[in-house]
């Protein structure tokens, strides 16, 4: 087994550094266009002309950052700091937040306020400050603005965020995730406020811990009413095996850093949800979504969740010992067979994002908004197999 995790890891990153990454700079990296990054590619290994999510591009500037603070040899500072350009010259909003789709000639189409954008561009601030140390005042006054106006827009009465202001309802789980793991990136980026992002981390967990996830079942739920209990009817049952795994790596991260022991019980406990109730049997992936009977919603299996599976197990795996760390390698290594299955196309570098329960792929071009998922499991993996 221990040999053969190692090899499996090998293989993703040359797939990861000789592949994914030059066919997404190259392609996916709209240079003659006035920059940005496109929102698809085909399975021929040519960009659409498909609208843009203004999530994707911070998405992109971290995979790039990313890349760049791992050595990889490829030009990712032009596509960084373009991607960032773009993003402002394209989604910025008079005040100060960012716009949610514009279509491939850089027409903003829908400026509307969603949180879960701006918590990506949180993400990016902090990697790009982390690569790109000359630009790392600016983005520590970037980031700390955000903040606030975040804070000043949106602040949830009780913890958290509103969805928007005025508010609306369902509030989600989601978008405070992806703040969450926001915070995370940017207590730990040299000169950023320490202090302010460690408080919002602590705050979001403990909101998790309290809320999001039921105590019963120990289930994380998606959708809430505006007191943050389960959403009536059937939205507020919607719980994503996908999400469970990605709330356990980011507790397990932040439990390793403040010493919570709660957090990994919780952590452990959502874990064992998703690999329980969220794997399908027959093909051995994560479906979508589930029921709070764990009752099994949606059988499509996306690309996303096998690789926060991953992420998960091998960072269980690195700190447990004896047969749990064993049962977390196991569980690792099922987690890489299937995401295998996904980067399995004729153009390598790309990825389909769709299988259906009867196996099948559905056949449509490669989406951008997961190159993050795919990258960030690729350098998690290598850093537990180091810790190791």
């Amino acid at each position: 087994m221990g040999m053969d995790i190692h090899l499996q890891a090998g293989e993703l990153a040359g797939w990861l550094n000789d592949a994914a990454l030059p066919l997404w700079r190259q392609k996916g990296f709209d240079g003659e266009g006035g920059g940005g990054f496109v929102e698809t590619i085909d399975m021929k290994g040519e960009p659409t002309r498909a609208d843009r999510r203004s999530r994707v591009q911070p998405r992109q500037v971290y995979c790039f950052a990313a890349a760049g603070r791992r050595g990889w040899n490829g030009d990712w500072r032009t596509a960084a700091e373009g991607g960032l350009l773009y993003f402002d010259r394209v989604y910025g909003q008079p005040g100060g937040f960012y716009g949610a789709l514009a279509n491939a000639d850089g027409k903003l189409i829908d400026a509307s306020f969603d949180l879960y954008n701006q918590a990506f561009a949180l993400l990016a601030f902090a990697h790009l400050a982390e690569v790109l140390p000359e630009r790392g005042a600016e983005m520590v006054g970037r980031s700390d603005k955000l903040r606030r106006r975040l804070e000043t827009r949106c602040k949830h009465p009780l913890a958290g965020f509103e969805e928007d202001e005025p508010p609306r309802l369902p509030l989600g789980s989601n978008p405070h995730m992806h703040l969450f793991e926001a915070c995370l990136a940017s207590e730990e980026a040299e000169g950023f406020d320490r202090v302010a992002w460690a408080n919002l981390a602590d705050e979001i967990a403990h909101l998790a811990m309290d809320r999001f996830i039921d105590a019963g079942s120990g289930a994380l739920r998606e959708f809430f009413d505006h007191d943050w209990a389960p959403f009536p009817g059937e939205k507020g049952r919607i719980v994503e095996p996908g999400h469970h795994f990605e709330w356990a790596w980011l507790l397990l991260r932040w439990a390793e850093r403040r010493g919570n022991a709660q957090a990994i019980v919780e952590a452990r406990r959502l874990f064992d949800i998703g690999e329980k109730y969220g794997t399908c049997p027959e093909r051995d992936v994560i479906v979508m979504t589930l029921l709070d009977d764990f009752s099994v919603a949606d059988p499509t299996a996306r690309l996303w969740p096998q690789t926060e599976w991953l992420k998960a197990a091998i960072r269980f795996a690195a700190l447990t010992e004896g047969a749990e760390k064993e049962r977390y390698l196991a569980s690792a290594g099922r987690a890489m067979g299937a995401l295998q299955r996904f980067l399995d196309v004729p153009v390598r570098g790309l990825w389909r994002d769709k299988q259906k329960a009867d196996g099948t792929f559905v056949e449509e071009p490669a989406p951008a908004s997961t190159f993050y998922h795919i990258l960030c499991a690729i350098y998690e993996l290598e850093d537990c197999l180091k810790r190791m």
